[in-house]
């Protein structure tokens, strides 16, 4: 049933965007270079993303601090779970009618929008307003360009169709007080700390990872540990999966986490995603841990955990650290992008550009980091606003080098789907882990091919 309302979602939003962007061409209409006149009347902005705790923190930052600004606008985030995000926006696109102003995607959704005129093109808006130089090239990158740049590196000939919300990566989350104070380097050397930790702590488990047949969770997690030996998801520029995600270092990915890891979770763990995992750290049930920062805050809040009364006493348990490296040394790319509806009124795109204007400064972003958000802008990843609002956060900082994110292209959701499937049927023995990564090549393959993957 997921994959088919993906599949439906998809086809709704191929049939219903060719004019999306009310100019009649695929990639929608050109935001102005300059913000047009703002209307005085009382308006709410509205987004939508899912539900999770940086979500109220926006709509909390964004109402304390834009109304500074704009006194007469109030800002919306719209939540819905997060097996639903992709649906709840993309079935609007599809209709070309949305009751939100600002989508925000995940770099993956930016090629389904784009393709389909969903989303304004904001490369003359962000040229006239923004400092593009203050931001890493890969972030500016993926959260709002397309076609993707492979390499990192902004393709100055591409177009700019977002902005960066909120950075993010996953931290490696470790009990300092069961394998010691020094994390492991490198993933062999995680796995063999948590099955000791494991084996002397019997009411604890040696790992917690996300494992869930939904959003992106169990796909997320092989791309990471593909990626740490030395593997690649596909080769960008034949558009070729089938031998490239299940070659031997591939394999030997899959091997490791159905085999090595999974062994090591808590039983009944075969559908966990963030809250699960961030459950089992707090209780003291896991030895290591791995989750995306920006959901991480919770971890030392005395209130939400049984490790420690003080924030103190939690951190001298927990330790946050970069993910280990083996083969290669990559990480994943989290994070989203602001992204405005082709289908919002014109008042209100104005209103969206103005926010996304007033956003990205630098003070902004500071104070944005220091109410909890992972910024974007170089200078804000730098500043004590930033690093000294979280324990984890010098973690983004050392991780932004090393990020690699997945596949930008239109088909994302099909092929996000079918990974997710089949890992999540390898970690629950429903699958071989040999069956599994093939079917995923074949299937993501066929749908590259234009045959829909065997669907």
């Amino acid at each position: 049933m997921a994959t088919a309302a993906i599949v439906m979602a998809a086809a709704l939003a191929a049939c219903g965007g060719a004019d999306g962007g009310g100019d009649g061409e695929a990639g929608g209409t050109k935001a102005p270079a300059t913000i047009p006149e703002l209307s005085d009347e009382e308006q709410t902005l509205s987004f939508v993303w899912f539900e999770w705790p940086p979500a109220q923190a926006l709509e909390d930052f964004a109402n304390a601090e834009y109304t500074k600004e704009r006194p007469n606008v109030t800002v919306e985030v719209n939540t819905v779970p997060n097996a639903n995000w992709h649906d709840a926006m993309f079935t609007q696109f599809a209709a070309q009618q949305t009751d939100f102003d600002i989508a925000i995607l995940d770099s993956q959704h930016i090629g389904e929008a784009v393709t389909n005129g969903n989303i304004l093109d904001l490369t003359d808006f962000v040229n006239e307003n923004i400092d593009v130089d203050a931001y890493d090239p890969y972030l500016l990158a993926a959260y709002g360009q397309y076609p993707q740049a492979e390499t990192g590196q902004r393709d100055e000939n591409a177009s700019l169709y977002g902005l960066p919300l909120l950075g993010d990566t996953w931290t490696m989350i470790y009990r300092k007080d069961l394998i010691g104070d020094e994390p492991p380097e490198t993933w062999d050397e995680m796995i063999a700390a948590a099955q000791k930790c494991q084996d002397e702590n019997p009411s604890v488990s040696g790992l917690a990872f996300h494992q869930a047949n939904g959003s992106d969770a169990a796909a997320v997690t092989y791309n990471t540990v593909n990626g740490v030996y030395g593997g690649n998801l596909w080769d960008s520029a034949d558009k070729k999966i089938d031998g490239v995600i299940n070659d031997e270092a591939g394999q030997k990915a899959m091997d490791v986490l159905v085999n090595e890891m999974k062994p090591l979770t808590a039983r009944g763990s075969g559908n966990w995603f963030i809250d699960e995992v961030n459950a089992a750290v707090a209780q003291g049930k896991a030895c290591i841990a791995f989750q995306w920062i920006a959901a991480a805050g919770g971890l030392v809040d005395p209130a939400q955990s049984t490790l420690g009364t003080t924030e103190d006493e939690i951190l001298d348990k927990l330790g946050f650290a970069t993910l280990p490296t083996q083969e290669s040394d990559v990480v994943p790319l989290g994070g989203m992008g602001m992204h405005i509806s082709a289908y919002a009124p014109d008042d209100r795109q104005a209103e969206a550009l103005n926010f996304m204007r007033w956003f990205e400064q630098e003070d902004i972003q500071k104070k944005w980091a220091a109410a909890g958000g992972v910024p974007a802008r170089t200078d804000a990843i730098q500043s004590p606003e930033f690093l000294e609002a979280g324990p984890f956060n010098q973690v983004y900082a050392d991780s932004v080098a090393r990020m690699r994110d997945m596949w930008n292209v239109p088909e994302y959701a099909q092929l996000i789907d079918i990974e997710n499937t089949n890992v999540n049927a390898a970690l629950n023995g429903a699958k071989s882990p040999e069956d599994a990564l093939n079917d995923i090549a074949q299937q993501q393959q066929g749908v590259l091919d234009g045959d829909g993957g065997g669907l």
